[in-house]
């Protein structure tokens, strides 16, 4: 936990960018009766019921000191498509970049081995070396800077039923680019120093 609160408190530095990774599914629900649109004096309604069709996932980057965030919707979450997002963000997003400094939790496809089964082992190493990993501990995913912007996208923008993955692309690239314009910054201000006062129960006692 510490380590993730003294990247937080480090400097804006626009060679080793602080980047928080985050990722969530989303279920893609479409309808089996149109709904009746909104007329004066009554509200939309829908009908209880809906049919599934399948799941998409959604990646979420955010630096934070410089108000940016990328998302990417996908059909899976896999090894490959971690390490397809982490290749785009360095070679896209943060080319001049000496290192990405990216905090992120530990899930199983969050290793830079998944980079050696996405690519040939050059360029692997490549990827690998402009890296520098923070992981969030078990149980302290509120940590990650991104989990806040997943919940600001799902309430602002996924709170509803949506039957295809266009739709979410489409509608997921405008709330970005909105968001982005308006350099929404996100202002950490748990640091260190509180964690071991108000989390003291969590730390060892000698």
């Amino acid at each position: 936990m510490e380590d993730v609160l003294d990247v937080y408190q480090r400097p804006y530095d626009a060679a080793f960018p602080v980047v928080c990774m985050d990722e969530s599914p989303k279920q893609l629900i479409g309808e089996v009766v149109p709904p009746l649109s909104a007329t004066p004096g009554s509200v939309e309604k829908r009908d209880a019921e809906y049919v599934r069709n399948g799941t998409i996932e959604i990646f979420m980057e955010v630096e934070p000191l410089a108000g940016k965030r990328h998302v990417a919707v996908t059909e899976r979450r896999t090894k490959i498509d971690w390490a397809q997002q982490i290749k785009e963000m360095l070679d896209v997003r943060y080319p001049d970049a000496t290192k990405v400094v990216l905090v992120m939790d530990n899930l199983n496809t969050h290793t830079t081995g998944s980079l050696y089964e996405a690519f040939p082992p050059e360029e692997a190493r490549r990827l690998a070396k402009r890296l520098e990993i923070h992981f969030t501990p078990k149980h302290g995913s509120w940590l990650n800077m991104a989990e806040i912007e997943l919940s600001v996208l799902q309430g602002q923008c996924l709170n509803r039923r949506i039957p295809d993955i266009e739709t979410i692309r489409s509608e997921v690239d405008a709330w970005q680019t909105a968001r982005n314009n308006q350099s929404k910054n996100i202002d950490w201000q748990f640091t260190t120093a509180d964690a071991r006062t108000k989390l003291k129960r969590l730390y060892p006692k000698f």
